[in-house]
């Protein structure tokens, strides 16, 4: 089970937090092992079983345990961002012991993670020193003026270095969840999920453009994933058309025009694509033409040779 805790500063912004918790909860719908947790970076007022207020930036408060949780090195501590300004971004709203929290748990093999403004408080918790990064575009030259050890970098969505990963402003949190989901469970799952929230499966950043898996599922068409769920699950074996038709619910003739107009592929373009993809991977791993194209499911070496050739 990995954990995804929360860390709840004053201010936060909903959608930086709501973005990245339906992402993960919606896969543990789906079946990954997630567990989502909350702390509250805030004082309680009544005792340590108190669940203190948070104050948000939209108007709502929210409540959460200001105690942490037992966490190992299989969990994430996420810290959303919070609505900026001259105070919110000198100073950032997280305490002392939280930052303490966020370093140890790091050094301990966990992973830390930030939307927006949240890569203020990595900073403070000494995270970003020589690593690269990013933040909101509005925030980017205060990050890189104020932590100068940090390579802040610009105009992406997300940036991984090491079991650090921090995104850029608020929306980006959907993003920055769904390349976790994907890194740790393959980028089927991701698609997965994206497609329950209805959003782009996107990604960008300090890694590689979007798989295929990802990179043609941004589209509404229901029969298109339907077919696309059983290519991805079994593009190494023959994959008629009247099967895929079928597990589409249409005709074969208005799959093809469907999926055409959805991926910019045939059905059968995005099975090779999905076997060159795979096939380039094993290649990079050592192995030799032949092998990596009877692994992918070519019975003829020379139909990849022609697909790597292929401009």
């Amino acid at each position: 089970m990995n954990r995804i805790a929360f860390l709840l500063v004053p201010g936060l912004h909903l959608l930086d937090l709501a973005g990245p918790a339906q992402v993960f909860s919606t896969a543990a719908e789906t079946g990954l092992p997630y567990r989502l947790a909350y702390i509250a970076d805030h004082e309680p007022a009544g005792g340590p079983d108190h669940e203190p207020e948070v104050p948000t930036a939209q108007g709502v408060p929210l409540r959460a345990p200001a105690a942490w949780p037992d966490l190992t090195a299989a969990d994430t501590v996420l810290v959303p961002g919070w609505r900026w300004g001259p105070g919110p971004v000198h100073a950032p709203p997280v305490s002392a012991g939280a930052a303490r929290r966020l370093a140890a748990h790091h050094a301990a093999g966990g992973t830390v993670a930030s939307v927006c403004a949240g890569a203020f408080a990595l900073a403070h918790a000494g995270l970003l020193d020589g690593r690269r990064c990013t933040t909101h575009h509005e925030l980017q030259d205060v990050l890189a003026r104020r932590h100068p050890r940090a390579t802040v970098v610009r105009d992406v969505l997300y940036v991984t270095d090491g079991r650090v990963v921090t995104s850029a402003g608020i929306a980006s949190g959907i993003d920055l969840a769904l390349h976790m989901v994907a890194a740790r469970h393959g980028p089927a799952a991701a698609a997965r999920v994206a497609r329950a929230m209805v959003v782009y499966a996107r990604r960008n950043g300090d890694q590689p453009q979007a798989g295929a898996m990802l990179r043609h599922r941004s589209h509404l068409s229901d029969p298109v994933h339907r077919a696309q769920d059983l290519i991805d699950a079994g593009y190494t074996r023959p994959l008629p058309l009247h099967r895929l038709a079928a597990a589409a619910g249409v005709s074969e003739r208005t799959l093809t025009r469907r999926f055409t107009a959805a991926t910019g592929l045939t059905p059968l373009r995005y099975q090779q694509e999905l076997r060159l993809e795979h096939a380039e991977q094993l290649i990079a791993q050592g192995a030799t033409t032949d092998a990596a194209a009877r692994a992918v499911g070519f019975t003829d070496a020379r139909m990849l040779r022609r697909l790597r050739a292929r401009p």
